[in-house]
């Protein structure tokens, strides 16, 4: 008696879903031949929200779709809300993780250092960089000359990628324009 009571169970809602999706395709065909503003009108209904700005016509059927199956078949699964739920949370610390722009110097810009006493001073070019009368592609081949060791250059010369801080800024620590 009870297998009977779950199987006419699954018999109805099957029958109840072959019944909302031909619904649906009843109510999706009269969608088709709404104007703009019906279909404005259905998503407020449906929704209860305005719909977006300048959303498209196909955009507004499948929402206003999507609205009308997830009344009688039922919303997302949990197992996958909480998978949405985990991608926004990764997107939004991806967000926050982003690295700063890389640092750009203009042509004309003059790096200053002390080292051991002695201050250097650094000429930037657009191909790159001067230093007592020779030209060196990169700044960290110029640390490496007044330090003997591998430094890297922006941080030999208090350059840094802080967000938030121009590059004028950390320049006028270490450097003279």
């Amino acid at each position: 008696m009870m297998v009977f009571a779950v199987t006419a169970s699954k018999r109805a809602a099957a029958a109840d879903m072959a019944k909302s999706s031909i619904d649906v395709a009843e109510v999706l065909a009269r969608l088709s031949a709404s104007t703009i503003f019906e279909l404005r009108g259905e998503w407020r209904r449906l929704h209860r929200t305005p719909p977006p700005m300048r959303l498209s016509r196909d955009l507004l059927i499948r929402g206003i779709t999507y609205k009308l199956q997830e009344r009688p078949l039922g919303g997302l699964s949990e197992s996958i809300l909480r998978k949405l739920e985990r991608l926004d949370l990764a997107s939004e610390a991806s967000d926050t993780q982003k690295p700063p722009p890389p640092i750009s110097l203009k042509p004309g810009t003059r790096l200053v250092r002390e080292w051991r006493g002695v201050t250097h001073a650094v000429l930037v070019h657009a191909d790159g960089f001067e230093w007592n009368g020779r030209r060196y592609r990169s700044l960290t081949l110029v640390a490496r000359e007044i330090t003997g060791a591998h430094w890297s250059g922006p941080r030999f010369f208090g350059l840094r990628k802080a967000a938030g801080r121009s590059v004028e800024s950390a320049e006028g620590d270490h450097a003279e324009a």
